[in-house]
């Protein structure tokens, strides 16, 4: 196979924040896990990946125990699990040599957040040459507050500021942004159709 499933960042950090109570999807690990499965009955390899930020003393630094893969999640023993510090999957990781050695060239990716490490990881894949599908449904994010907002906005003056962007026009933004230039948007059910349909 010339493909590989990437999972980016469903990670129990996320569901540590008070922010968490506006993601886009949360049971975003049920889509997730629909591709993981997917992946293994076509033979394609699987790579999990979590973002860290060692000493931030917040929700990415592994010492206080949030850096790991949402529970309900289905990862097989001996499958790889990338510690990563960058916006992208690829820049503080191993994840090219690992695709290389395998002979990876098409990329499946999905994960938390969608306009962030999601968009970003197929955004410098496609440039390194992968032909990469963005599954939009199998992503999840938050609204994003406006540019000018404080630093510390509540949850509730997040959502009742009206220059914050909701997450759905995030996500629709990503799509076009990615479309036709850096990925090809999919979505689950689309996948499991196509596997689906005789060769």
């Amino acid at each position: 196979m010339t493909r590989a499933l990437i999972v980016i960042d469903v990670q129990e950090s996320f569901r540590a924040r008070p922010l968490w109570e506006t993601i886009s999807d949360p049971k975003i690990t049920d889509k997730v896990n629909r591709l993981v499965r997917l992946a293994r009955e076509a033979g394609e390899p699987v790579v999990w990946v979590l973002h860290s930020e060692p000493g931030s003393a917040d929700v990415f630094d592994p010492a206080l125990g949030h850096v790991r893969l949402m529970e309900e999640l289905e990862r097989r023993d001996g499958e790889p699990l990338l510690h990563k510090t960058s916006h992208n999957a690829f820049t503080t990781t191993n994840l090219q040599q690992l695709l290389t050695e395998r002979g990876i060239r098409e990329l499946t990716v999905c994960g938390i957040r969608t306009e962030q490490c999601v968009e970003t990881t197929a955004r410098v894949a496609s440039d390194l040459g992968y032909d990469v599908t963005f599954v939009v449904d199998a992503t999840a994010t938050n609204p994003i507050p406006h540019r000018d907002a404080p630093a510390d906005l509540s949850v509730a003056d997040l959502l009742a500021d009206p220059r914050t962007l909701p997450a759905d026009e995030v996500v629709r933004r990503t799509e076009y942004a990615l479309a036709g230039r850096f990925a090809t948007i999919a979505t689950v059910e689309g996948l499991e159709a196509a596997a689906r349909r005789p060769a």
